[in-house]
């Protein structure tokens, strides 16, 4: 089997924690040379110095807001001038949670902004060079609330569906291109957003965050929360050569917690 990223570029969005940092350490571990992507720049730099070079990978940061989309496509434009990207994960914080009948319309056009059209402008500007190359791979990190809808989470379940429905959309227009467009969706992961939920859901529940956290774990049938790495290994895999004949596609990596197929 073909895993390796030797020689192939990679983006990666929200790298400098959690399941963004986790994907960047697999690539570059598989030889990709890393473009890491996130708001601060002191654990940007804290990523880049672990990723891994003993391949000759060289791997750089930008320090970006997908609340500002021009100055990230400047940023990225710079960067296409100098390299292809082959590899391009969109990766970006989830909106706050909360009831949707409640949601206020200005937080559907935030989270539509920083996940569907960033996603869509990143890839308007990284598929030419693609298809000159002749290898691709867009892979978004959005939720298996595309499958189920999430409690309390009404403004992302919205989000998450656009996103779903636009990805596969754009693999049918670019597979003949040797350009695969996948989603990965995430169950419970041991992440900061993860347990900011449950302490939020124990704090209306007026019980204690230990309880709450084992309800959560009790909805997992492998009986445990993923590692940021288990995703990120699922991420390696559709970025890989291996992969090439599987496109558009929603990917749960969830120890089985989502019932629908």
């Amino acid at each position: 089997m073909n895993l390796s990223l030797l020689h192939k570029n990679a983006f990666v969005g929200g790298s400098s924690a959690g399941i963004g940092r986790a994907i960047a350490l697999e690539l570059a571990a598989l030889g990709a040379n890393v473009t890491l992507v996130a708001r601060t720049e002191s654990t940007l730099q804290e990523v880049w110095q672990q990723l891994d070079t003993s391949q000759g990978q060289q791997h750089q940061y930008l320090v970006a807001d997908f609340a500002d989309s021009q100055t990230l496509l400047a940023q990225v434009s710079a960067l296409l001038s100098r390299q292809t990207v082959h590899i391009l994960v969109n990766n970006t914080g989830g909106p706050p949670g909360g009831p949707i009948a409640s949601a206020r319309p200005e937080e559907f056009l935030k989270a539509y902004h920083n996940h569907l059209i960033c996603n869509h402008l990143l890839a308007q500007a990284m598929l030419p060079g693609m298809k000159e190359a002749g290898y691709g791979r867009i892979i978004n990190i959005i939720s298996t609330s595309v499958k189920e809808p999430i409690e309390n989470l009404g403004v992302s379940n919205t989000t998450r569906w656009a996103v779903a429905a636009w990805a596969k959309t754009l693999a049918g227009e670019v597979g003949a291109h040797g350009i695969t467009v996948n989603n990965v969706l995430p169950g419970f992961t041991r992440t900061a957003r993860l347990y900011d939920l449950i302490e939020k859901r124990a704090a209306v529940a007026g019980m204690p965050v230990g309880e709450m956290e084992a309800q959560f774990r009790n909805q997992v049938p492998v009986g445990r929360f993923a590692e940021p790495e288990e995703v990120a290994a699922a991420v390696a895999f559709l970025a890989s050569p291996a992969a090439a004949y599987i496109n558009g596609i929603n990917l749960p990596v969830d120890g089985g917690r989502t019932k629908s197929l």
